[in-house]
């Protein structure tokens, strides 16, 4: 992705320009989550990897960079999961099947497949984190023979605000996935982990030499998640995590995202550990 300043005037218009896409399906899947499958105009697809983020805007109201949920695998569409926070995302919450909205994009730096070709790829997601995880996880999926072990750490707060809960069982029942799920707060149909997300790593048998972690979620587990991998003896240079949440704008022109020069919507979202670890201001 290049920077503002470096693209020509046509290439600087394009960043801003939307294309428009048609909601092709929509569900409410929690209190506070709905997914959007969206399609393409014709004879296009959007091109992401893993990691990578557009900007939905709905005309008259505004846009905000949301991460990109499906697997680049998938042809001609491709799926949003959007939480209801904001003055755009409670518009676009009314948004169903037929509805057009505007996507500019794909923004960012994301996972960096070539290096995790052949690795063991530990996932590990927070809440809303999820979302972005679940395009890695199902490339990984659609090229298994490509990977190593998947192991998925999955926490919410609760058992309601458990994401994708349909294609967890699917998960569950795949011998080829290792999934572990927790929550901080069990309800009386809970049977499964009590307990913060990084009460599942303990118990990780890692191979340290061929393991990739890929961590997202709300900014105060990346310190704690972190630190719990480093106990198991995991190098710095094969945990990567997303800093999405600081992010407005997409082409670095809003300076929201900076950090001490480094810009998360171009820069990244996704960054190796190694080399955000000097910045005290990142996690």
């Amino acid at each position: 992705m290049k920077r503002l300043e470096d693209v020509k005037s046509q290439d600087a218009l394009d960043l801003y320009y939307p294309t428009m896409c048609k909601v092709k399906d929509a569900k409410q899947i929690t209190d506070m989550e709905k997914w959007y499958e969206l399609e393409m105009p014709a004879g296009q697809d959007l091109g992401h990897g893993p990691g990578q983020f557009v900007e939905v805007s709905a005309f008259g109201i505004g846009e905000a960079p949301i991460s990109v949920s499906s697997s680049p695998s998938k042809k001609g569409s491709f799926e949003l999961c959007i939480r209801q926070v904001g003055t755009l995302t409670n518009v676009l919450k009314t948004y169903e099947k037929g509805a057009t909205l505007g996507i500019r994009g794909p923004f960012g730096n994301g996972y960096p497949m070539e290096k995790m070709y052949g690795k063991d790829i530990l996932i590990v997601a927070g809440g809303i984190g999820l979302v972005p995880l679940r395009s890695l996880i199902n490339f990984v999926l659609d090229n298994r023979k490509d990977f190593g072990r998947l192991i998925i750490l999955y926490g919410a707060k609760t058992p309601s605000e458990l994401l994708f809960k349909e294609e967890i069982a699917d998960w569950t029942a795949r011998d080829d996935v290792e999934l572990h799920v927790t929550v901080d707060q069990p309800d009386e149909t809970w049977t499964g982990n009590t307990g913060v997300i990084t009460t599942l790593i303990p118990s990780l048998d890692l191979k340290l030499n061929t393991t990739i972690a890929a961590i997202t979620g709300p900014p105060v587990m990346y310190k704690f998640v972190v630190m719990s991998l480093k106990s198991k003896q995991l190098p710095d240079d094969q945990i990567y995590l997303s800093l999405e949440r600081r992010m407005k704008c997409g082409v670095g022109k809003c300076g929201h995202c900076q950090i001490n020069g480094v810009y998360c919507c171009q820069d990244g979202p996704v960054f190796n550990y190694a080399d955000i670890k000097p910045l005290e201001e990142a996690l």
